[in-house]
C-alpha cells in the first residue's frame, strides 16, 4: 500500500464517500469527536459527510443530540450526546492538569474554581441558558485585556462535567448545565477501557492511521495509547508501511470503493488535523499554505483524497460567495470540474452558491 492509498481509505473511513445515509449525530458518534473550535466550519465538517443542511445540523446541536464542550485536547469537540460522559471522564482530569498553572497564575486554585462551579450551576439551573459574558456579570468578573478568566472558569466547568453548551441565543453561544441536556449513565467505564473504546473509535474513523495519529488527536501519550491498540488489536486490521503499523477498522471496504471525488472541506477538518504525519494527504511544499505552525487550519479542497488548494467562503444578503486558491494552475474546463464539489456546500447552506 502506497501513501497515495492510504489517503484513499481514509476517504472511506472518514465517511466522506456519503456511501450510507446518516444522522448528523450519527456523524459525530463515528468520529469520537470533532474537532470544533471554528463553531460555523465545524457543523460543515458534520454537513460534508451527510445530507443535513446547517439549520438541521444546529438543531442537533441546540436539542442536545450533539454537543459541544472542551474534550481530549484542550479545545473544543462536538461529542454525541451518548458519549459525552464517559468522554470526559477519560480527558478532563488530564486537560485540567494541562492548564492547571495558568489558573493558578490568574488566582484560580482548586478550591475557588470549585466556589465559582457552585455558583454558575445556581445561575444555570432550571434550563436557564446564558452566554459566558451574561455569566461573567453575574460572577462580577471583569472582562479585562489579557485576563483569561472568563476562559478558565468556562473550560474548567466544562472539562467537570457541570457545563456544556445550551441553545443559540442568535448568533451567540450560551451555556447549560450538561446534566439538564444529558441524563448522566448509571455505569462508569474504567479508564483502561474508556481508553481502549476511543482508540477504536478513531481507528474505525480515521484508520490507517498510527499509535503517533492517534496521540496527537486524543492528547493521550503514545505508551498509553499504544497499550489501548494492544487491547484492542484483534478487533482491527494492520499494515506496515516503511516500517510503521498503520491500524483501521476490520469492516474498512478499502480500495474497493475508491471513485474520482473532489471535496471543499472546512477549517480544523478531522482529514487533516487529526493525523500527526499528513503527507499521505498534503505535499510538504504546499503545508505552510494550509495550516500554520501555531495550529490555524484554512478550509481545503481535495481531489482524490489529495489537497489541491484552499477557499473561503462569504455569506451575503442573497447568495454565498466562494473564492478558491489552488496551488498549481488549473485550466477553465478542469476549474469547472472541481467546481462542481461546491454544490453540496450550496445544498447545506440551503442558499445559492456564486464562485469567484
Amino acid at each position: 500500500m502506497t501513501h497515495q492509498e492510504i489517503s484513499h481509505q481514509r476517504l472511506v473511513s472518514q465517511k466522506l464517500y456519503k456511501t450510507s445515509q446518516c444522522s448528523p449525530e450519527e456523524i459525530v458518534k463515528h468520529f469520537g469527536a470533532m474537532q470544533a473550535q471554528d463553531y460555523a466550519m465545524s457543523k460543515w465538517a458534520v454537513g460534508s459527510r451527510c445530507d443535513a443542511s446547517e439549520r438541521e445540523i444546529e438543531e442537533a446541536i441546540n436539542s442536545g443530540k450533539i454537543i459541544r464542550t472542551h474534550i481530549l485536547r484542550p479545545t473544543w469537540h462536538l461529542v454525541a450526546a451518548e458519549d459525552i460522559y464517559w468522554m470526559l471522564d477519560l480527558s478532563g482530569p488530564q486537560v485540567k492538569r494541562l492548564f492547571a498553572s495558568l489558573a493558578k497564575e490568574h488566582g484560580y486554585d482548586e478550591k475557588k474554581l470549585d466556589q465559582v462551579n457552585s455558583a454558575i450551576e445556581k445561575l444555570l439551573s432550571g434550563n436557564n441558558h446564558l452566554t459566558r459574558d451574561e455569566i461573567m456579570q453575574e460572577l462580577n468578573i471583569q472582562k479585562n485585556a489579557g485576563d483569561l478568566s472568563p476562559v478558565i472558569v468556562m473550560m474548567n466547568a466544562e472539562l467537570d462535567g457541570l457545563v456544556c453548551n445550551g441553545k443559540m441565543k442568535g448568533k451567540q453561544i450560551t451555556y447549560a448545565l450538561l446534566e439538564e441536556r444529558v441524563s448522566k449513565p448509571k455505569t462508569q467505564l474504567t479508564k483502561e477501557e474508556a481508553l481502549a473504546k476511543l482508540a477504536q473509535r478513531y481507528f474505525e474513523s480515521h484508520g490507517p492511521a498510527t499509535a503517533a495519529d492517534f496521540s496527537h488527536w486524543s492528547g493521550f501519550s503514545v505508551t498509553n495509547c499504544k497499550s489501548a491498540i494492544n487491547t484492542i488489536k484483534l478487533q482491527l486490521s494492520r499494515i506496515t508501511i516503511d516500517n510503521q503499523e498503520y491500524w483501521f477498522g476490520k469492516n474498512h471496504s478499502g480500495l474497493d470503493n475508491f471513485r474520482e471525488s473532489v471535496h471543499f472541506l472546512p477549517a480544523f477538518d478531522e482529514f487533516l488535523i487529526s493525523y500527526k504525519n499528513r503527507e499521505s494527504s498534503i505535499s510538504l511544499e504546499h503545508q505552510s499554505k494550509v495550516f500554520t505552525k501555531n495550529g490555524i487550519f484554512k478550509p481545503v479542497i481535495l481531489e482524490n483524497g489529495k489537497v489541491i488548494g484552499t477557499w473561503k467562503r462569504t455569506s451575503k444578503k442573497d447568495y454565498v460567495k466562494i473564492e478558491t486558491e489552488f496551488f498549481n494552475s488549473i485550466d477553465g474546463n478542469k476549474k469547472q470540474d472541481l467546481f462542481k464539489g461546491i454544490n453540496s456546500f450550496g445544498n447545506y447552506m440551503e442558499n445559492k452558491i456564486v464562485i469567484e
